[in-house]
């Protein structure tokens, strides 16, 4: 249960991590004076597991704020703050997080980034396949209340069949068209019998013709 339990969330962190990219705030540009971040900002979708990686010179400086300070420019109560003009944060949780330069008046120069954070995007399984079903058949599941139905795969035709089901009452239709059984209408042995009486017959009559023949 353990090594499952261990497996699947390896998996989901590799899955997460190999969706997972990085934007180098500002672009080509970095982090610096005279760029407008909202508008950069705009152009990408920040999802949880995402970095931003700030590069910049040694008179910047990176903290993160709150909204209030962020605001207010002001970096005296940051969250935390970098200088090492390579800063790699990375996004955990969604929601808005807030970041500008702490050196003084390049906050109000336009070194400041909101940034909003999306939960991670889940794929949704969509298409269903609909089963191929050799011949002409059909057939609805048996349900409460009757009104069933199913079609056997016979030659010649389609049956149908309503099963007996609470509520309802089923029926059968055999599949195909097929011609009943037609027996003659005299046994073989009774049409023999009848030429083998008439044969006899002439027999005697020919017989008896003869003898009278004889007699004259």
């Amino acid at each position: 249960m353990g090594y499952t339990y261990t497996t699947a969330l390896c998996v989901l962190l590799f899955v997460a991590a190999a969706e997972a990219k990085e934007y180098v705030v500002g672009g080509s540009e970095g982090w610096s004076t005279g760029v407008d971040y909202g508008t950069w900002a705009s152009s990408y979708i920040f999802n949880v597991g995402d970095t931003l990686v700030f590069q910049y010179g040694a008179l910047h400086t990176v903290s993160e704020v709150s909204e209030s300070d962020y605001s207010a420019c002001s970096a005296s109560n940051a969250i935390q703050s970098f200088g090492d003009q390579n800063t790699r944060i990375t996004l955990t949780a969604p929601g808005t997080r807030y970041f500008i330069c702490g050196s003084a008046g390049h906050c109000s120069e336009g070194m400041k980034l909101a940034c909003t954070v999306s939960p991670t995007a889940s794929t949704t399984p969509g298409s269903s396949s609909t089963p191929v079903t050799p011949g002409a058949g059909s057939f609805t599941p048996f349900a409460p209340g009757g009104g069933s139905s199913f079609t056997p795969f016979a030659p010649g035709g389609g049956g149908s069949f309503t099963p007996f089901a609470p509520g309802g009452g089923g029926s059968f239709t055999p599949g195909g068209a097929t011609t009943p059984y037609q027996p003659y209408s005299r046994p073989f042995y009774y049409n023999g019998g009848v030429h083998t009486r008439s044969g006899f017959c002439g027999l005697v009559f020919a017989v008896f013709v003869v003898s009278t023949l004889l007699m004259v």
